[in-house]
């Protein structure tokens, strides 16, 4: 007789990952409860409000940094082993779905594409707006592409390689710290001066825990695009961040094109290095990219069911 699913394991995540990539978190849900992410956010903010004062010279602020990311990351992961202990393993597939970004990734990505394909710059600007952070008033038909592949790459590795990969190795408090930190890093990890110290741990843990799952989604995308290996090899290094060159230079190199590049944020022009080579993206290299997507999360699927047979067998409750 098989043992029962347990409420950790690959079986156990490519089962919430199937349910998230079938469903995601339907709009009639989120108006009624928000996503715990939003939680999560109030929580930050509260702590940062409270606690980053401009009274407090860096050291202080510093500390209380790192107060706070304890005070996070205690929380997010008591929150999961409560789930998993009290809720048993159905539980945790049905809330580890809410971990993960396979379905609302894509479905906002593949709104920038389909004004983008169409022509309508305006309208696809406006789309794009609400995945980067740049200037989108000042963008052209390549800059909107390449700015939705960029974050499409990138966020590959935070809402699905990481996550995936954290739930794996931790189970459910593994998935909610890395989502607490991760959205820590988000809301106060910056370089301007009113987070640049209270901030700090945050955005290092971030890329502490990114480290492993950025080069691993970087390979995934090579070996769904069919290349890649050497552009991402070659100029995963170039970019600012530690982590998130892996999947963009991969990309690039999966597509045959060039990413990164001068970009416009807050009215300031970034000279951002070129990874990649080849031409401009263009609308077509943006559904093709969403191509490469659907099959390195198809691919992820295959190595949590082969991972899960290596992991202990197939066992499935009844």
């Amino acid at each position: 007789m098989p043992a029962r699913l347990s409420s950790s394991g690959p079986w156990i995540v490519l089962a919430a990952a199937v349910v998230e990539a079938a469903v995601g978190y339907p709009d009639a849900l989120h108006r009624r409860a928000p996503h715990p992410v939003v939680w999560i956010g109030g929580l930050i903010s509260s702590l940062e409000a409270g606690l980053n004062l401009p009274d407090f010279n860096g050291t202080t602020r510093r500390l209380l940094g790192v107060v706070t990311l304890g005070v996070i990351v205690g929380v997010s992961g008591l929150a999961g082993w409560l789930i998993a202990k009290v809720g048993g393993p159905w539980a945790v597939v049905l809330v580890g779905t809410l971990g993960l970004a396979q379905r609302s990734l894509f479905d906002h990505v593949r709104a920038v594409a389909r004004p983008l394909a169409a022509g309508d710059l305006d309208s696809a600007r406006i789309t794009v707006g609400h995945i980067v952070g740049r200037d989108v008033g000042r963008l052209n038909e390549s800059d909107i592409a390449t700015a939705a592949i960029e974050s499409l790459a990138e966020s590959f590795c935070d809402g699905v390689v990481a996550p995936l990969f954290w739930f794996v190795v931790a189970g459910l408090p593994g998935l909610f710290v890395y989502k607490a930190v991760n959205t820590a890093d988000s809301l106060i990890g910056h370089r301007e001066p009113r987070w640049r110290a209270f901030g700090w741990a945050s955005a290092r843990f971030d890329d502490l825990l990114n480290l492993l799952p950025a080069r691993l989604a970087g390979m995934v995308i090579a070996l769904a695009g069919g290349r890649g290996w050497k552009i991402m090899l070659r100029d995963a290094g170039k970019h600012a961040s530690p982590n998130a060159g892996w999947p963009e230079a991969a990309m690039a190199g999966a597509l045959g094109v060039q990413l990164g590049g001068p970009a416009w944020y807050d009215g300031a022009l970034s000279q951002r290095p070129v990874l990649g080579e080849g031409g401009a993206a263009t609308p077509a290299d943006l559904v093709r990219a969403l191509r490469i997507y659907l099959v390195a999360c198809g691919l992820l699927w295959v190595m949590l069911a082969v991972a899960g047979f290596v992991w202990g067998g197939f066992a499935w409750p009844l």
